[in-house]
């Protein structure tokens, strides 16, 4: 009885700022691939700057999937992203290229890496509307609250401040009566899987990011979040609480100075990389991680990682 060979699939992982797109980019060109963008803000149009989004010259380069596919007013849930990710890897594979998956989204990745089955829960409008009341009520922090302790594993796996996905957790779990953590069963992963990680020490990676977002600044982003309050986006949006442009609209509507959003823009940045280390951890045995201390030694980074996939490939 013969055995199906899996494809491959080069995933590359990490925190913010700790340059998975310039590695991806120089590999991909290598190898002959093109990228699966697993990041949960860069699929919508008109999020480029605050999304550190590649750019138009970037993508002509080697082409890019799942990214500006939807508007900001649309939400994408897990279960879509899934089955597109499938869709674009299969699509790649078909043309006989090697696909890499590349992002910080750590749910996104952790799906495919584990062949998730997201359970096919049907909204429940009454219920989500009522938890959506009671979040007004109680605030948004006590609503994450009340996950943690009926979830402690969902909660860990959302951002506190996302209202939208701890109202969804409780709703299914509301309607089913089960832990929404214990919905989700895995099956065998469709691919041969190549897993990279890129850290950097602490100081490292957050005096990246205080540059990244002052390149920010310097871009525009200011300008592009006022542009999307003027083409009539709420701000109330769940794709405007990403944090560049939270901030950024708390400014405009007179909430905070351009120093404090800014400010504030790094110092949640800096929570955020401490909170995607959740979902990926230095032990964990499927992930080849490399370590880069200085800029100086992004080429050897890339050529280790070069490496890496021809001795294993």
């Amino acid at each position: 009885m013969s055995t199906e060979v899996k494809k491959p699939l080069i995933i590359i992982l990490g925190p913010t700022a700790v340059g998975k797109t310039t590695a991806a980019m120089v590999l991909a060109r290598r190898f002959g691939g093109e990228i699966v963008s697993a990041d949960s803000r860069q699929l919508y149009r008109g999020m480029n700057i605050g999304t550190a989004k590649p750019t138009a010259d970037e993508m002509n380069l080697v082409p890019h999937h799942l990214i500006d596919v939807a508007d900001p007013d649309q939400v994408w849930s897990l279960g879509i992203y899934q089955r597109e990710a499938y869709r674009a890897i299969g699509q790649i594979h078909g043309r006989g290229k090697l696909p890499f998956l590349v992002g910080g989204t750590g749910q996104y990745i952790r799906s495919i890496m584990e062949g998730w089955l997201i359970p096919p829960q049907e909204p429940d409008i009454a219920l989500r509307k009522a938890i959506t009341h009671w979040a007004e009520i109680i605030g948004s922090e006590a609503l994450y609250d009340r996950l943690e302790r009926i979830d402690p594993d969902a909660a860990r796996q959302i951002d506190h401040r996302n209202v939208r996905r701890t109202i969804r957790a409780l709703e299914v779990i509301f309607k089913t009566g089960e832990r929404f953590s214990d919905l989700r069963q895995k099956q065998t992963c469709r691919y041969h899987l190549f897993v990279m990680g890129i850290n950097r020490p602490r100081e490292v990676l957050y005096d990246r990011i205080d540059q990244r977002v002052d390149e920010m600044l310097n871009q525009g982003l200011v300008q592009e979040v006022q542009g999307l309050l003027e083409a009539q986006l709420s701000p109330d949006l769940p794709t405007l609480s990403a944090i560049g442009y939270a901030e950024i609209i708390q400014y405009l509507q007179g909430q905070l100075s351009l120093e404090e959003a800014v400010a504030l823009i790094k110092r949640n940045t800096r929570i955020f990389v401490r909170r995607q280390a959740n979902w990926f951890k230095p032990d964990d045995e499927r992930i080849k991680w490399f370590t880069v201390n200085t800029s100086d030694e992004d080429a050897q980074l890339i050529d280790a990682m070069d490496t890496y996939v021809k001795e294993n490939l």
